[in-house]
């Protein structure tokens, strides 16, 4: 297979705009090589059930016939719809360098009702069997396919993991054994012990996590890995992962492992862990110990697969944890730092509410100040949506361009879920509880609505901006001039540097701006916005276009 390493010779990006599109060849800034930059990637956080599907005859398994509620089954989006849709470039347009997708392995098989109408598993977070795959969400055949085209568009994977709970118990899905789990007491998250030794709702098994006793595998596991031929196979693979990490079979390193198979097999890139704060957190160190094994492994085995040096990436959702409160989360009764237990980046719930109470130079300054001193080598993952919060920056969807411009030029890691960049109603008529945030993709909109058209061609622009210049996620920020709004975003590593100018809220027509010391006389700029070339004279540049935003690079 070709080495896919996207470390460009030169770079070749469309942007395309209400007046169609243009190509524009760049040497970019003064090195002829973009590295991926982890810290400010531009992360599609997806529903793999909810995003596209793109093969009908997987729909309907495991008699999962019962009536859910509404957006509260599965809807048919897979895995291959997935691939259909990096293969036709929408990921790419939009400027996303790595995809998130929701947990894929297999999933309980009845439904349950928790106080919302019936729900099956088509979020993926209740677990049945974590070695297999749900046939919903397709095959492993599809997830190694999937893993290739997004890798040859250079576009990492990261999948979902859960280590904290097994799914829910139905007639169809029996409670793991007693030495696994614990169904007793519900978290009250007024302490470290009371959010991490109880269950997060009542019907939802909690791990063991603290757990250091050899367990056998539940008798359920092992009749289905018989049924499916493939006990031997599991069990050898077991027997050999324990003997080389010498642990305890204990339930956390059973899951740890299962994990870290995908990555073995797949190649997959990163992991986002799910409800990170209710286990302790040196299960994530291990985690991060095998996944950083599990990767290495992969890429000495496939060595013309390999992208580029990366290390594993992994992001901790602490449900609740803020940039603000710098690398340590507090429980109330202790405080603990995720970051130095096996975590890269960190979810940022704060995001949404800075963004919404303040203006730009507010918000990057703040940014970037606390990334480029006590999160420095670290991330975290910006959002103004997403799948289980109630409280987005724009639940009615009317600040879509303030949103796209927000997050695309923040620093950090910025999170598209699905949808944000095509105004995804998150307010659907007849759902209960999160169901509403989990809609179907706007496909047709996006094929069919001027305005959804327009919204769209913006966050491409600012994705295609972010994705192509590491300096403006994981750069240091500095405001220029307050009147005009114009800021540069720097960034250096090795023999990699990356330089800046951007305006906002600039007037309309022709804007005469000053590029201070940041581009000499003569330089040759590209605004990535309007798609417009201007030469630097007397310390400034002219751009004449009919938008207030410019986005200037170096050709």
């Amino acid at each position: 297979m070709k080495k896919y390493t996207f470390l460009f010779l030169s770079l070749v990006f469309i942007i395309t705009g209400c007046s169609g599109s243009k190509s524009v060849t760049m040497n970019n800034n003064n090195t002829s090589k973009i590295p991926f930059v982890w810290e400010g990637a531009n992360v599609y956080f997806l529903l793999t059930d909810r995003f596209y599907n793109g093969d009908k005859s997987n729909d309907s398994n495991f008699n999962r016939t019962k009536t859910p509620g509404k957006l509260r089954g599965f809807e048919g989006g897979d895995i291959i719809g997935i691939t259909k849709k990096i293969e036709s470039g929408y990921f790419e347009k939009l400027g996303i360098n790595a995809i998130w997708l929701t947990p894929i392995v297999e999933q309980i098989h009845d439904g349950v009702d928790e106080g919302t109408g019936l729900s099956y598993g088509f979020h993926g977070y209740w677990a049945k069997d974590w070695t297999a795959l749900d046939p919903n969400f397709g095959t492993k055949e599809d997830l190694a396919n999937l893993v290739k085209k997004a890798h040859e568009k250079g576009i990492r994977i990261v999948l979902d993991g859960v280590i904290n709970h097994t799914g829910p118990v139905t007639p169809e899905d029996p409670v793991w054994p007693s030495d696994w789990v614990r169904t007793g007491v519900v978290c009250d998250y007024k302490s470290f012990e009371n959010t991490t030794m109880c269950t997060l709702v009542d019907n939802l098994p909690d791990v063991k996590t603290e757990s250091t006793q050899n367990v056998e595998l539940p008798p359920f596991l092992i009749e289905k890995w018989k049924k499916e031929g493939r006990y031997e196979k599991e069990i050898a693979s077991l027997d050999e992962f324990f003997k080389r990490t010498g642990y305890p079979r204990s339930p956390k390193y059973y899951i740890i492992k299962w994990l870290t198979d995908y990555i073995l097999e797949f190649g997959i890139d990163g992991y986002r862990a799910d409800t990170v704060k209710h286990t302790e957190e040196g299960v994530w160190a291990d985690f991060k110990k095998e996944c950083d094994y599990a990767f290495e492994t992969w890429k000495k085995h496939h060595p013309m697969q390999v992208l580029d040096q990366n290390p594993f990436y992994t992001i901790a959702e602490v449900y609740g944890y803020g940039i603000s409160g710098g690398q340590d989360y507090d429980f109330g009764d202790r405080k603990v730092n995720y970051f130095q237990n096996g975590f890269n980046s960190m979810i940022n719930f704060e995001f949404k509410w800075n963004a919404g109470q303040s203006d730009y130079e507010t918000l990057f300054s703040k940014y970037s100040n606390h990334l480029n001193n006590e999160l420095k080598g670290y991330s975290v993952l910006n959002y103004v949506s997403s799948h289980d919060d109630g409280q987005p920056f724009d639940a009615n969807r009317v600040k879509g361009f303030e949103a796209g411009t927000k997050l695309l030029l923040s620093p950090g890691m910025s999170q598209v879920y699905y949808g944000d960049e095509s105004n995804r109603s998150l307010v659907i008529e007849g759902t209960n509880g999160d169901a509403t945030l989990r809609s179907n993709m706007n496909w047709d909109d996006i094929q069919n609505n001027p305005d959804t058209k327009f919204m769209l061609s913006h966050w491409q622009k600012l994705g295609q901006f972010r994705r192509n210049h590491p300096a403006v996620g994981a750069g240091v920020h500095t405001q220029l001039s307050s009147q005009p709004y114009l800021f540069s975003r720097t960034y250096s590593k090795g023999s990699f540097s990356d330089k800046v100018l951007i305006g906002l809220d600039l007037p309309e027509g022709r804007k005469e701006l000053s590029v201070y010391s940041l581009f000499e006389n003569g330089t040759k700029l590209h605004d990535g916005f309007s798609n417009q070339v201007a030469e630097v004279v007397d310390g400034k540049v002219i751009i004449d276009s009919e938008f207030g935003i410019v986005l200037l690079e170096k050709i």
